[in-house]
């Protein structure tokens, strides 16, 4: 090999072994990031009395850990309206880091806007949720929601008003729906409250009649069962029986028909355990509440237990801060046995975390509801609902029977309304 070559090649290497080595001073010289610095969330959300103030009490624990991080959790009602119209847009820069989704619903968002939410596998502990609260939020192998509310379903009913009509709360207990219709009657005469409130035009009562039969507006294949479905046929004649024989009361809004709870216009609800938190602020009526179980049906197979309701926590993939988005949610819904224990008691929000049902809080007695033990009855009223497929078309649907029912009530005929509702729901899913 000649001299001159080897000079060279010395040179050449020496110079990038020095280059390499500047290169990583100047690297090591680079500041690290600062783990302190001051980060903001921003988390949507809905219900000041029990979503709100649970992501409220789950920043407080977070924040013992990370002082810096700020979380900003906003009340939106029309939440999932809002999301669709930014998402259907591409508008994502005004979004919020974390979102509260329907259950029902979170499937249908993944899958219409698959870009839009980050998995959380890996970053979030989801091996104690209850299986048939993530199962709502996978989507293609991928968990997209932290499990947060249990919907299972309750008579919640006014223990004084029934008993000046000649009743015990135990009365309306694992009972049918046309039971239900004749003690109402007979309440409803004594003391001139109507039995039990609801939203107009809303399809709450229908779904959760469904569900007690474990059936849904969808059959096994997934395709649209809604016309001569036996459970929706019956559902909607329970729902018009309810109405004709004036034991429902149909309030115009949802404001509406919380007052009827909170001023004594109707002597019951039959809704997910989540409305604990909007029963008790009416501090009045503290000791007159008690709980039993859910009606079913007559004449189709069903059981005394259904559900209302449940959401999950997602992460969207706009947010500048989704690792410390997701480490919140590990941190608290996913990993405080103490945050479930401070927000049950006073917002009824039994979690599917499965540690935190060991806590003794579940089994306390609630002065508010007489000193019953309510979270070990509804903890066993949830272990009993039916699973059902909610579906990707799950609010067409829902929305689609709501219609339906109030075309019923205004004397359109159950097999004519239930065709149109079929009819739309498929065209939607045509389009």
């Amino acid at each position: 090999m000649k001299k001159g070559f080897v000079f060279g090649f010395v040179l050449v290497f020496s110079a990038v072994l020095l280059t390499t080595a500047c290169t990583k001073k100047k690297e090591a010289a680079a500041p690290a990031a600062d783990a302190n610095a001051p980060v903001t969330l921003t988390v949507w959300c809905w219900d000041p009395n029990f979503n709100v103030y649970a992501m409220n009490e789950a920043v407080k624990i977070y924040q013992r850990e990370k002082p810096n991080v700020t979380v900003n959790v906003l009340d939106i009602t029309d939440i999932e309206q809002k999301i669709t119209t930014a998402l259907s847009a591409g508008e994502t820069a005004d979004l919020p880091d974390i979102i509260l989704n329907q259950d029902n619903s979170i499937q249908r968002f993944v899958q219409t806007y698959p870009d839009a939410y980050l998995p959380l596998n890996g970053k979030v502990d989801l091996s104690k949720f209850a299986q048939f609260k993530l199962d709502v939020g996978v989507y293609e192998g991928k968990n997209y929601g932290v499990p947060f509310d249990n919907g299972a379903t309750a008579t919640f009913l006014r223990r004084d008003i029934v008993e000046k009509a000649g009743f015990q709360a135990s009365d309306f207990n694992d009972i049918t729906w046309d039971k239900f219709i004749e003690l109402g009657k007979v309440v409803k005469q004594k003391t001139g409250v109507a039995m039990v409130s609801t939203v107009a035009g809303s399809s709450d009562f229908i779904m959760l009649m469904l569900q007690s039969a474990g059936k849904w507006f969808f059959d096994d294949q997934g395709k649209v069962f809604i016309k001569n479905n036996p459970a929706v046929v019956e559902a909607i004649k329970t729902y018009k029986a309810l109405v004709d024989s004036g034991v429902l009361l149909q309030a115009a809004d949802w404001n509406a028909y919380i007052a009827t709870l909170n001023n004594g216009t109707t002597a019951s609800t039959i809704q997910g355990c989540w409305i604990v938190g909007s029963i008790t602020p009416a501090t009045d009526q503290a000791g007159n509440w008690a709980v039993v179980s859910t009606p079913r049906f007559a004449n189709v197979e069903s059981v005394n237990y259904s559900s209302q309701g449940g959401s999950g926590w997602m992460v969207f993939s706009s947010s500048k801060n989704p690792d410390i988005a997701m480490d919140l949610l590990n941190k608290t819904f996913a990993g405080s046995v103490e945050l479930y224990e401070t927000i049950l008691p006073s917002s009824g929000a039994i979690g599917t975390w499965l540690p935190a049902a060991d806590s003794p809080v579940y089994s306390e007695p609630h002065s508010f509801f007489g000193g019953q033990k309510i979270y070990e009855d509804l903890v066993d009223y949830a272990s009993k609902v039916p699973r059902v497929k909610y579906g990707v078309y799950n609010y067409e649907a829902r929305d689609a029977v709501g219609r339906a029912a109030t075309a019923v009530l205004q004397g359109t005929s159950i097999d004519a309304a239930l065709d149109e509702a079929q009819k739309y729901v498929e065209f939607q899913i045509a389009e």
